[in-house]
C-alpha cells in the first residue's frame, strides 16, 4: 500500500503557469460552448455578445491570477464583482437575466474543469479541481451581489419615477413626459383612469403597501401607480373601463383610518388631473360627513365640497342638477322645493300646490330620473336642496 509520504505533492506554481498559458484557449472554448449551447447568447447583439465574452475572460483570468498566489484567500464577493463584472456596462444586467448569468458562470466553470486534466500536470490536477470549486462558489456569490445591487438601484429609481408621475397628476401637469414616465413603469395606457386617496397607513413600509396595491389591481386586470404625499396615500387606477368601484373596496384595508375617496373616471392618464382635483377636494371636505361610506365617491360629497368652497362642485350641482330640472318643466323645481320645505310630505306638498299626492309622486320620480338623486332619500334630498339654493343664487334658468 502506498503511504501518504509516497503521494506526489502538488505544485501550485507549476499548475498556475500552465493555466496562464491556457487562458486564451479556455476563453475561446467557453465562447464556442456558449454559441452552441445557449440560445439566448446567439440572440444577443454583437456588442452584447462581446461584453459577455469579456466577462467570461475576466472570470477565467481572475481564477488564474488568484491561483498563481499560493495560500492567498479567495477574494470576497465585492472584490470579485468588481474584477469579473466591472468591465461590462451596468446596462448589461438589464439585457441578461440572473438565470442566464448563472448558466454563463456554470458553463465557464465546466469548461475549465473539463480541461484541467489536459492543462496541468497530473500531480496538480486534484488541487486545481478543488481550487476551481472554491472559486466558482465565490463567483456565484458575486453574481448574486451584482444583480441584487442592480435590482436595488432599479427599484429606488422606479419608486422616484412613480412618485414623480403621481405628483404630476396631482399638480395637473399632463404632457408627453407624464405618459412616457408612466409607460416606463409598466402602465399600459389603455382604459379609463380614476384616483383613489386616503390616509397612509402608519405602521407599514411604503414599498410593502405599494406592492400589495399593485397585486390587488393586477388581480382585477388593472394598472396601479402609488405614492405617498405627506400623510396621504394616492393611488392611480387604470384600465378599469368605468367600473371605478370594482377594485377600490379591496384597497380600503390598505389605507390608514379615515375616509377613502374614489375620484371620477376619466378618459386616460392625460386627463387624470381632473379626477385628482375632485378627489382632493372631496377628501378635504369628507370630515363634514362622518357617516360617509368607505370608500366614498367624490360625487357623493358634492354638498360638503360646495360648503368647503369647491367651485367645481358648485358648477356641477348647478349645471348637472338644477338646470336640467328647469329645462324639463318649471313645475319640477316648484314641486321639489315645496316637498323639501314641507318636511318631505307628499300630502302637504299636494295641498300646497293644489294637486293630488300621486301627481307629486310622479314629478318626484321625474326629478330622480333627471338628476340621479331621489328626493325620498334623506342624503340625496340634501344634495338636491343644496343644488336648488345654488341654482337660485346663480340666476340661471333654462326653461323650454
Amino acid at each position: 500500500m502506498t503511504s501518504s509520504l509516497d503521494r506526489p505533492t502538488p505544485r501550485p506554481d507549476r499548475a498556475a503557469e500552465a493555466l496562464t498559458r491556457a487562458t486564451g484557449t479556455l476563453s475561446t472554448a467557453a465562447t464556442a460552448r456558449m454559441e452552441s449551447e445557449l440560445t439566448w447568447f446567439r440572440e444577443l447583439s454583437a456588442q452584447d455578445r462581446s461584453w459577455v465574452g469579456v466577462i467570461v475572460q475576466a472570470g477565467i483570468q481572475g481564477f488564474v491570477d488568484w491561483y498563481s498566489h499560493t495560500g492567498r484567500p479567495v477574494p470576497g464577493a465585492t472584490v470579485l464583482a468588481s474584477a469579473v463584472f466591472g468591465a461590462a456596462p451596468r446596462a448589461l444586467t438589464g439585457v441578461i437575466t440572473l438565470q442566464q448569468t448563472v448558466d454563463l458562470v456554470k458553463l465557464s466553470i465546466e469548461v475549465v474543469e473539463s480541461n484541467i486534466e489536459d492543462i496541468v500536470h497530473p500531480d496538480d490536477a486534484a488541487d486545481a479541481h478543488a481550487a476551481v470549486l472554491r472559486y466558482a462558489r465565490e463567483v456565484a456569490f458575486a453574481t448574486a451581489e451584482v444583480y441584487a445591487r442592480a435590482a436595488e438601484v432599479r427599484g429606488a429609481w422606479d419608486a422616484r419615477l412613480e412618485a414623480l408621475v403621481v405628483d404630476s397628476v396631482l399638480r395637473g401637469e399632463a404632457d408627453e413626459a407624464l405618459l412616457s414616465r408612466a409607460s416606463a413603469l409598466g402602465w399600459s395606457g389603455h382604459g379609463a383612469v380614476s384616483v383613489v386617496l386616503g390616509e397612509a397607513p402608519s405602521r407599514r413600509a411604503d414599498t410593502d403597501v405599494f406592492e400589495e396595491v399593485r397585486r390587488v389591481a393586477r388581480s382585477a386586470g388593472q394598472d396601479a401607480l402609488c405614492a405617498t404625499q405627506g400623510d396621504r396615500l394616492v393611488v392611480l387606477l387604470g384600465g378599469a373601463g368605468h367600473g371605478e368601484d370594482s377594485v377600490a373596496p379591496a384597497l380600503v384595508e390598505l389605507f390608514g383610518p379615515g375616509p377613502v375617496v374614489v375620484g371620477p373616471v376619466v378618459g386616460g392618464l392625460e386627463h387624470a388631473h381632473r379626477s385628482a382635483r375632485a378627489t382632493l377636494a372631496a377628501h378635504r371636505a369628507a370630515v363634514g360627513w362622518p357617516d360617509a361610506p368607505r370608500p366614498v365617491r367624490s360625487s357623493e360629497l358634492l354638498p360638503e365640497r360646495v360648503l368647503a368652497g369647491d367651485g367645481h362642485a358648485r358648477r356641477h350641482l348647478v349645471e348637472e342638477v338644477y338646470l336640467p330640472l328647469t329645462k324639463a318643466r318649471d313645475t319640477l323645481v316648484e314641486t321639489l322645493a315645496t316637498y323639501l320645505e314641507t318636511g318631505s310630505s307628499l300630502e302637504a306638498t299636494g295641498r300646497a300646490l293644489y294637486v293630488h299626492p300621486n301627481t307629486v309622486r310622479y314629478r318626484l320620480r321625474q326629478v330622480a330620473e333627471l338628476t340621479g338623486f331621489s328626493p325620498s332619500e334623506p342624503r340625496e334630498a340634501f344634495v338636491l336642496h343644496i343644488a336648488l339654493v345654488l341654482g337660485r343664487q346663480s340666476g340661471r334658468h333654462e326653461s323650454l
